[in-house]
């Protein structure tokens, strides 16, 4: 019993580290946000409702500056204001900002937001309690191991999830008439948008594809669909 109880506490800590995100979380979305009334991109998120057979894709705007999209655990899709701002001055189409929105919608159907704020405090607890049992074979090196390997496994995970995302989003974008061509000029600027410099970082210990992998991706569903039609 005594053996196993690094596990259990890691458990523990891993569910009450969960219940404390998704409540932080929460909180701070319904502080800083609003919701987005600009009339082009309502319309194309009127667009998408249609093509999902839904009444309506309510969207916020959440108020920070970063360029950035996020789909709550609750369901609720977000836009970030920097990412906002940018569209209004001209640097990102409406289109482009509309397949923001079709692939965060991606991430809540595909249950990969709620995922994530679980697969986060397992990850947590598991660190923990690898750190444990391999700071007891190899001290001081043992928890520095453990955050590496979970760490290359959710990077794995997360990957995976932006491909699916991706294609979510572009499956969308053409049902409802709003085509990929903005998804994939997004893609072509964004580490410009964001002044992002992980292309330095080796790929698999990037929480998202590499960006000319996600174009190439998308072309090839856009093809293969062109090809159907």
């Amino acid at each position: 019993m005594f053996k196993l109880m690094p596990i259990l506490l890691a458990l523990v800590y891993g569910i009450a580290m969960y219940r404390f995100s998704a409540w932080r979380t929460a909180k701070e979305l319904d502080s800083r946000s609003t919701e987005l009334a600009d009339p082009m991109l309502r319309h194309m998120c009127d667009q998408m409702a249609a093509a999902l057979e839904l009444p309506r894709i309510k969207v916020h705007i959440y108020e920070i500056g970063p360029i950035n999209g996020l789909a709550a655990p609750d369901g609720r899709i977000f836009i970030t204001r920097g990412f906002y701002n940018k569209f209004r001055n001209g640097e990102v189409s409406a289109n482009e900002l509309a397949s923001v929105i079709a692939h965060e919608l991606g991430h809540v159907a595909l249950g990969h937001t709620r995922r994530r704020m679980i697969d986060f405090s397992g990850q947590n607890a598991m660190r923990t309690a690898l750190g444990m049992v391999l700071g007891r074979f190899i001290p001081g090196v043992g928890p520095w191991l453990a955050g590496a390997l979970m760490n290359l496994l959710m990077a794995k995970l997360s990957r995976n999830d932006e491909f699916e995302a991706d294609a979510y989003a572009a499956a969308l974008l053409t049902k409802a008439g709003i085509g990929v061509s903005g998804q994939i000029s997004l893609f072509e600027k964004l580490d410009a948008l964001t002044k992002s410099n992980s292309g330095a970082a080796p790929a698999w210990f990037l929480s998202h594809p590499k960006t000319p992998e996600r174009i190439a991706e998308i072309k090839a569903l856009d093809s293969k669909w062109t090809q159907i039609r």
